[in-house]
């Protein structure tokens, strides 16, 4: 199997790592490995009955590594779904002559009936709140002077209001694997009027291609819509949409029609044109790659005519973004700049700050929550001034930074605390029992490594001095081994060794025969130091990267 294969994706033993072979390894990889382990395992070569029987448990974990690997068919298998892949029952209907890339598609399309039965017993909830708040007397420049007794004016506070809020709740409810019904509702206030509305549709995927909808919503009159998508071909889609709604002045039908292509891999240009309520033509072109997400659209219509361009730059490393935007038109202009912070696996916080002629200064913050969004926007000034400009970039900047230090960090160091130890309370048994096939592994080992290790001292080549494998927080001790989360892999190592090399594959370490796991869900290390030429050497890598020893970059200069 010449092509690169991701890693299995269910947890259980990696076979690749065990026999310590590369995931495109060749037929003759795998049998060398094979008989390399058979050899060291197989119960004929062990008197001892306790070792015996541990040699007969390491020799079926080989034969089994062998016999999946090298049959094409349980390869792919493996290779795409992992050792759950091998166990699920129904395999034997599908051709072994399907490649890896159809098993795979056969796999997900199981997934995706799978999951569109688990969809029909839950539904799909999404809501957002927002509010606005009027804190222009913050930094206002005028003196207006009212004929009422304020008592905030005795004292010197500023009038802060909140001006606007508004709140959106939908759910889904599956009826068929092919039917969805969707409520949603919505309510809103600003300046004392208030409105609100209710809305009801069906959707219905009508093919694998496309999907039609049928709404009905109340609030402001009754409003009736059509809606559609289709996937024309590859990379080709379009939606469009038919609103008439029913108001005291007569009957409104609106039109929406939008279409889209793919430009390339990373970038999709879209065109739609409205006509009826709002009349206009609009085009966007969005380009989205892991570093970077960049909008450009140009709107041509009724009331007004626009043009915007919005940056946004990524560091996946930090789980943040920053965002710059700019838009211009016949309404005035707004530049807005920005950044977001994933706070959790599903939180995120944000903040901006828009600048627009005539529309003031805005300082935007937004919480995003799973499905649920929050946010508020502060109007600080109705005119550009630089103290709103300054302290709605200061203010929000130092609250996060404050807001991190004292809570959220805390917060999160308490919370992985407290999963690493359900985690670890959760695998003791498991960890007891790798903990004894490793050791059970090294005994087998000793007789085979005082063998290389004569042979390896005899020509003055590779002998691992000591080999430590886990959290390698301490350093300058030579009894890393004595702590609960490292263990002593220099035996392990040292059967290893072929004509004075070393090579372990980029995975996993606690895979490999006499290797264990001794801190689940934590990062690790492997440290060695080891002899050659007579020299002292040593590396220290990470849990996943791959060694090849020796190498004169780690000598020891003393």
């Amino acid at each position: 199997m010449a092509e690169e294969m991701d890693a299995p994706q269910e947890e259980g033993d990696d076979y690749y790592t065990f026999l310590n072979i590369p995931r495109n390894a060749t037929d003759d990889e795998i049998n060398n490995a094979y008989r390399r382990l058979s050899r060291l395992y197989h119960p004929d070569k062990h008197t001892d009955p306790d070792r015996k029987v541990e040699a007969e448990l390491l020799f079926s974990k080989t034969k089994r590594a062998y016999e999946v690997l090298s049959d094409g068919h349980m390869r792919a298998i493996y290779d795409n779904l992992g050792t759950a892949g091998l166990e699920t029952q129904g395999w034997e209907i599908v051709q072994r002559t399907k490649t890896p890339h159809e098993i795979r598609e056969e796999y997900e399309r199981l997934a995706r009936d799978q999951e569109e039965r688990r969809l029909q017993q839950r539904t799909n909830p999404k809501s957002s709140v927002s509010m606005t708040i009027n804190a222009t007397d913050l930094f206002s420049v005028y003196d207006e002077e009212s004929p009422f007794l304020d008592l905030r004016d005795l004292f010197g506070l500023p009038h802060i209001e909140i001006s606007g809020m508004s709140l959106n709740q939908s759910i889904e409810a599956p009826l068929t694997n092919k039917d969805t019904a969707i409520l949603s509702g919505n309510l809103t206030s600003h300046n004392g009027n208030g409105s609100g509305g209710i809305n009801c549709s069906i959707r219905r995927l009508t093919s694998e291609k496309g999907w039609g909808e049928l709404e009905v919503g109340a609030g402001n009159g009754l409003t009736i819509a059509t809606k559609g998508f289709r996937n024309f071909s590859h990379g080709m889609f379009g939606n469009g949409s038919i609103l008439t709604h029913f108001t005291p002045n007569g009957l409104r039908v609106g039109t929406v029609v939008t279409m889209a292509n793919q430009l390339d891999k990373h970038t999709v240009g879209y065109l739609t044109w409205k006509a009826g309520m709002q009349s206009g033509m609009n085009t966007m072109i969005i380009r989205d790659t892991p570093t970077l997400h960049l909008v450009f659209s140009a709107y041509i219509g009724i009331p007004h005519t626009y043009a915007a361009l919005s940056y946004t730059h990524k560091m996946p490393d930090h789980d943040a973004k920053i965002k710059l935007t700019g838009k211009a038109g016949t309404f005035g202009a707004i530049l807005e700049y920005g950044a977001e912070k994933k706070v959790s696996q599903n939180s995120s916080i944000s903040a901006s700050l828009a600048l627009g002629i005539p529309t003031g200064v805005h300082l935007k913050i937004k919480l995003h929550r799973a499905s649920q969004t929050y946010s508020t926007v502060f109007l600080l000034c109705e005119e550009i001034l630089p103290a709103p400009v300054i302290y709605g970039t200061m203010v929000p900047l130092v609250s996060w930074m404050a807001l991190q230090k004292l809570i959220i960090q805390p917060y999160l160091r308490r919370q992985k605390q407290s999963e690493l130890l359900k985690q670890r309370e959760a695998n003791r048994t498991r960890l007891l029992e790798k903990r004894r096939e490793a050791m059970a592994a090294v005994e087998l080992m000793r007789e085979t490594v005082r063998r290389i290790v004569e042979q390896e001292e005899a020509r003055k080549g590779l002998v691992i001095l000591q080999a430590s494998y886990g959290q390698l927080v301490v350093e300058g001790k030579d009894d890393l081994a004595l702590s609960p989360e490292v263990v002593d892999v220099t035996i392990p190592l040292q059967c290893l060794v072929k004509d004075s090399k070393l090579i372990l594959q980029e995975a996993s370490k606690c895979s490999l025969p006499g290797f264990y796991d001794p801190c689940p869900g934590e990062d690790k290390n492997l440290r060695v130091r080891y002899l050659f030429h007579a020299v002292t050497h040593e590396v220290t890598i990470a849990d996943t990267e791959s060694l090849r020893i020796p190498k004169q970059s780690h000598r020891l200069e003393t």
